[in-house]
């Protein structure tokens, strides 16, 4: 989008900007009341031929929520951005969020229209001019609506809008709405109010004009196939938004289309992107933080891979400090799906037949020995060691796996054993809490590598010889028991496929983040409020996935 119009709302309507862009942060710190406005009903002005829309629910009892969490540090952080944001919004205004826009904005819905054409005289460029954009050829589409919940405040702030020094107010008439062209700085923002109740601007005035057609009885997007069944949204408690994608191959075929930078999408990629047919997601806050759900609606004609939850038993293989883990179930069903969609990824398959090569001349198969055992339960999971190899990282990681084909497991290690004494590797045999476990030594460090089994089922590989003793060692409390855990994961729902987990604690992760990414002080102010974060999904059938994510934050102190 260019310059020009990205910044479309600060010269006509700031409020709206704030309103989308900082209102959550206002909320945090402020948590006042103010009023909402019906998702539904913003989107009976929205036109059909919108790709997505975005509902921000301004209810301040749900955004109360969000000032129970945060430590004094990171409060104070978001406060001074919001207060600088607020300064640069309206630096050259005597308009205040507090006293002008609050009073009578209501919920916020963003819809993204399906990008316009630019005119071929709006290609030409003077000569030697350098810098010119590489997206001249379509422009991105906004339109906004905003609830009015104050008629007579909303008057007040539209009159002194029309007295902000710069300012120039042109009115035009289209379908018997009065369409008003409000310039700064030479930027046009086109804005109409609807019923009394709604206020509706764009940087373009056709996208207004549409809405104005929608408004009178053409086809709008609550009523767009794929749209009314999704605009009830997702369940989640203290709604704060929530995101509708009708057609989401549409939109992405439309979105690509519209950037001249991107590559057309091929007939495999476009059958991939159809087997999701729409898309709705919600964000809200509960007592364990900011919690993500999001429904994918499926074709179950073109969905090839079968789902089939995990068991969730691997988790206590590992320790209760694993900081990270990432489980699930059945690789093998995986790989063959991958392996059965590459026939139509010429790309795709070449770099799969380069593979099985480079492993035959390791004496491996690479779907036999490598992913054909791997049809249980699984995990990855990274815990904290200073110790030998990994004195200098902090940390290793670990690979459990449940498997119906001990035989074929076996047979596979024993291979990699053998490459590895190739190599020159010490791999030697240790006894690890009662249980036989083989290493890959390297002299005055220690394990490189360790494999071995803790049952009749399941095996592990740990990067480390510590992590070996980790694993292996169940004197220790595990992760399943452990509170961190159970504070990111408890509330998720059950059964699942799986988990993504990560503990943001401190003492662990924190400084890891810290010693391989240039980290500033603010950034470790944020990390210190999150406790953690789990994922996980389900499918109840092959017509629907569902996701869910919650960001776990630290309670703000009393």
């Amino acid at each position: 989008m260019p310059e020009s119009k990205s910044k479309f709302l600060i010269p006509a309507v700031g409020a709206a900007v704030v309103i989308v862009g900082s209102i959550a942060a206002y909320m945090y710190f402020k948590g006042s009341p103010v009023g909402t406005s019906d998702a539904l009903g913003s989107a009976k002005v929205v036109p059909s031929t919108a790709l997505m829309a975005t509902y921000i629910n301004t209810d301040s009892q749900a955004w109360a929520k969000l000032q129970q969490f945060g430590t004094p540090e990171a409060q104070k952080l978001v406060a001074k951005g919001l207060e600088d944001f607020n300064k640069q919004m309206f630096s050259d205004s005597n308009i205040s969020y507090e006293k002008d826009i609050k009073p009578w904005a209501g919920g916020v819905m963003i819809a993204v229209l399906p990008p316009n054409p630019v005119k071929p005289a709006q290609l030409k460029v003077p000569s030697g001019t350098t810098n010119v954009p590489t997206n001249l050829q379509q422009e991105s589409n906004i339109l906004i609506v905003v609830g009015i919940k104050d008629k007579l405040s909303a008057l007040n702030f539209a009159n002194k809008l029309k007295s902000q020094k710069g300012v120039k107010l042109q009115e035009s008439d289209y379908q018997g709405q009065k369409i008003i062209e409000t310039t700064q700085n030479g930027k046009p923002t086109y804005s109409v109010v609807l019923n009394d109740s709604q206020l509706v601007l764009a940087p373009e005035k056709q996208a207004v004009e549409k809405a104005i057609d929608t408004f009178k009885g053409q086809s709008s997007f609550a009523n767009k196939e794929g749209a009314s069944s999704i605009l009830k949204g997702v369940d989640v408690k203290n709604s704060l938004a929530q995101i509708y994608v009708p057609d989401y191959a549409g939109m992405i075929q439309q979105l690509t289309a519209g950037n001249p930078q991107a590559k057309q999408l091929p007939p495999q990629t476009l059958t991939q992107l159809k087997q999701i047919k729409s898309v709705v997601a919600g964000v809200g806050v509960d007592d364990a933080g900011v919690r993500v759900k999001a429904i994918a609606n499926l074709d179950p004609q073109l969905n090839k891979f079968q789902y089939q939850s995990s068991p969730g038993n691997i988790v206590g293989q590992f320790p209760a400090d694993t900081f990270a883990l990432i489980s699930g179930n059945g690789i093998s069903r995986g790989w063959e799906v991958l392996v059965e969609q590459s026939k139509d990824y010429p790309e795709m398959k070449q770099a799969l037949e380069q593979a099985r090569g480079q492993l035959k001349f390791a004496n491996l198969d690479l779907d036999k020995d490598i992913f054909g055992w791997m049809n249980g339960e699984f995990a990855f999971g990274a815990i904290p060691s200073n110790q030998g190899v990994l004195a200098s990282v902090g940390f290793g990681g670990a690979l459990v796996f449940d498997t119906s084909d001990r035989k074929t497991a076996e047979a596979t290690l024993t291979k990699l054993d053998t490459l590895a004494k190739t190599q020159k590797i010490n791999v030697a045999n240790r006894n690890i809490g009662g249980k036989n476990v083989t290493e890959w030594q390297i002299p005055q460090q220690g394990a490189l590598l360790a494999h071995g089994w803790l049952d009749q089922d399941t095996v592990f590989v740990a990067l480390g010889g510590p992590i070996a003793d980790a694993v292996s060692d169940r004197k220790n409390p595990s992760l399943d028991t452990s509170d961190a855990f159970k504070a990111v994961t408890g509330s998720l729902q059950k059964p699942n496929g799986g988990y993504f987990y990560l503990d943001m604690d401190k003492t662990k992760t924190v400084p890891l983040i810290n010693s391989f990414v240039s980290s500033n002080a603010d950034t470790i102010t944020i990390l210190n409020s999150i406790r953690g974060v789990g994922f996980t999904a389900i499918s109840p059938d092959k017509s629907t996935s569902e996701l869910e994510m919650l960001l776990a934050l630290k309670p703000s102190a009393k």
